[in-house]
């Protein structure tokens, strides 16, 4: 089998919460990332879904190197990154690329085009040499849809989809293994979506990158991906391939996602039962003990025992594979067939 090019292991992010300004002190922490783990490999894509603020994007800021984790570990083809030297951790960032949200304030506007797409060159000289950089920035246009003779131009002068297309052109620059797609396409009309969706899976075709998709739409995200996992409050909640997850899901909290998509067939529509969640969303300072779902939960509210309610609220569930024969974080997990 395969050995994963990313395996992340029990990663843990808390961000501190302090008092006082000269003399600081920690009186709690945000509890973005509490303990994710997944894998990831060569070619294929892992869609991450969730509400906002439920993790996703913290989890793609530590794979960038952006935060340090406060616990667990991230291991680059059977190597854990902790280990690295310097000048080993430089060849990884270089591995892992991001295509932002918003295109509009991704790129700066003072620079070019081609500064833009040249600027990762600037920080790793080694990966393309100054006197071939013009015409390997022009190859990277051609190759995300754009006029190469576009190098001289300003974001200004292009539309959202364009932007967002340039934004892809820079994170191609390293030759990068792992590509994480932090909602991509929230910010762009529905028929550019599509576009930038066919590209980026034709760029995965043609160099065999790994794509870590996190969005919130979650008909772009069963489009695109091979493996889906659904966060809630800083935890993976289900995961699965993208038909287990969205044909046969078991997590209450992932049947309630998916019973507010609208159904591909209009005749269809309105037939499937909607679940409704009541309340908002824990604070992630304070998680409820147990199951973390349980204070939104449908069938703890309507379904369950005392006995079974008082076990949610107890124990954590573990993410194991269940009824459904694919990981889930239920106790009293039942996969729901999606029509």
């Amino acid at each position: 089998m395969t050995e994963p090019i990313l395996r992340i292991d029990n990663l843990v992010k808390h961000f501190p919460l302090t008092q006082g300004i000269v003399f600081k002190k920690q009186v709690g922490a945000v509890k973005a990332i509490d303990g994710v783990s997944f894998e990831i490999f060569p070619g294929e894509t892992l869609g991450l879904v969730g509400e906002s603020g439920c993790g996703k994007s913290t989890v793609a800021k530590v794979l960038l190197g952006l935060e340090k984790p406060t616990a667990g570990q991230v291991f680059y083809k059977g190597r854990d990154i902790a280990s690295m030297s310097r000048s080993e951790v430089r060849k990884w960032r270089r591995q892992v690329q991001i295509i932002f949200q918003d295109p509009y304030s991704s790129l700066n506007p003072r620079m070019t085009v081609g500064d833009i797409v040249a600027e990762p060159w600037e920080i790793h000289p080694d990966v393309v040499p100054p006197k071939d950089r013009r015409r390997k920035a022009e190859e990277l246009l051609q190759r995300v849809g754009l006029n190469p003779e576009y190098l001289n131009r300003y974001p200004h002068q292009f539309s959202g989809g364009q932007r967002q297309r340039i934004g892809i052109a820079r994170a191609l620059a390293l030759e990068p293994e792992i590509i994480v797609c932090d909602e991509p396409v929230s910010a762009l009309d529905v028929s550019v979506q599509a576009q930038v969706i066919n590209l980026v899976e034709d760029l995965q075709a043609e160099l065999g990158l790994a794509y870590i998709f996190i969005a919130h739409d979650l008909s772009v995200v069963r489009h695109i991906s091979d493996r889906v996992a659904v966060m809630y409050l800083g935890k993976i909640v289900e995961t699965g391939t993208e038909a287990d997850v969205y044909e046969r899901p078991s997590h209450p909290y992932t049947q309630a996602l998916l019973s507010a998509v609208p159904h591909h067939d209009p005749a269809m529509r309105g037939k499937r039962p909607r679940i409704l969640l009541t309340g908002d969303v824990p604070s992630p300072t304070d998680p409820p003990s147990g199951c973390r779902f349980r204070t939104r939960c449908p069938k703890f509210a309507n379904e369950l025992t005392d006995d079974q309610r008082q076990k949610c609220i107890d124990e954590e569930p573990p993410l194991v594979e269940r009824d459904g024969g694919h990981p889930s974080a239920c106790h009293w997990a039942e996969v729901l067939q999606v029509v």
